[in-house]
């Protein structure tokens, strides 16, 4: 029996919901993408909804969420919503929501025991000097925790620039972390791409020449890299204590092993892919078919809510 699979993007056109739409039809299922921002949730105890364009999506099997980061907010809702009609989706609404923010994150993830650069938070401490000792000092990476796609971070080469450029981001109310920096690294990072608890396909992604950030946006470049087993496990345990079935986790190389940097709940294709030479939208769309029979198999059970009184 053919499956609806959504595919919660705002651009049919994009590469990765492209890509999405090829595997899934490949399969022989349906694959319909539908503009988060346009649906609208019928908030009901014994029959919550979504409706797309005045159109019901109760037909839907299953979704993978293609959720930008300056709509996480509607867009796990919707996630959300898809999950109150026990539709299974490929990333948990929770999950999503935990993966967009920045400190959360990186709590989460030294917990999990992964290694991390040593990392310093504060609510407009004046402590300036302080907190940039605590970091191994000068140069250091300075992020905006709002930022994405490498925008919002900055490299202060002394601890005068560090000092100038926190001050500054505190003037503004801005709230950032500030972060050692790995120069062994020599403006590198490693994503791997991890499906199911498994590394799928990995690139190493080179800055352009002065630049520090690696970003495929900023410039950067894709080749393909044969991970080490440190490097493979630092992924698949970020990924579960993030609780991502589908996930981006970027890394830099250092001389203390795999420090992890980042952990992409919506990763883009069309780098890994290209660098890879994967079919990673196949292994995606296989992973979400089965696990979408799966759960049709079992019979559904509704949590029954306690009365308080």
């Amino acid at each position: 029996m053919s499956l609806n699979i959504a595919i919660l993007s705002r651009n049919a056109n994009l590469y990765s919901t492209k890509r999405l739409i090829e595997a899934i039809e490949s399969k022989g299922h349906n694959a319909i993408v539908v503009d988060h921002l346009k649906c609208d949730l019928v908030i009901e105890q014994d029959k919550p909804g979504i409706l797309y364009k005045g159109e019901d999506l109760d037909y839907i099997d299953a979704v993978i969420p293609r959720i930008g980061a300056s709509v996480t907010f509607y867009g796990a809702s919707v996630v959300r919503q898809f999950e109150m009609m026990n539709k299974f989706t490929a990333v948990h609404s929770q999950a999503l929501v935990r993966s967009r923010d920045k400190l959360r994150s990186l709590q989460i993830l030294a917990k999990s025991g992964v290694g991390l650069p040593k990392t310093v938070f504060t609510n407009y401490s004046r402590e300036v000097n302080k907190l940039i000792d605590s970091v191994g000092g000068a140069p250091l990476i300075v992020k905006l925790l709002e930022g994405t796609q490498g925008y919002g971070v900055v490299l202060a080469p002394t601890k005068k620039a560090a000092q100038s450029i926190i001050e500054a981001f505190h003037s503004m109310k801005a709230r950032v972390i500030v972060q050692e920096f790995i120069k062994e690294s020599k403006g590198a990072d490693i994503r791997a791409f991890v499906v199911d608890g498994k590394v799928v396909g990995a690139m190493k992604r080179q800055g352009k020449e002065g630049e520090f950030r690696s970003n495929l946006h900023q410039g950067g470049s894709g080749s393909l890299i044969r991970l080490s087993k440190q490097e493979r496990e630092a992924a698949k345990t970020a990924a579960q204590a993030m609780g991502l079935p589908i996930a981006g986790v970027d890394m830099l190389q250092s001389e203390r092993g795999p420090l992890i940097l980042e952990v992409n709940s919506s990763p883009g294709l069309e780098g890994i892919e290209k660098a890879t030479e994967k079919d990673i939208a196949g292994v995606i769309a296989r992973f979400v078919i089965n696990k979408t029979q799966e759960l049709k198999d079992k019979p559904v059970r509704r949590r029954k809510i306690k009365s308080n009184a």
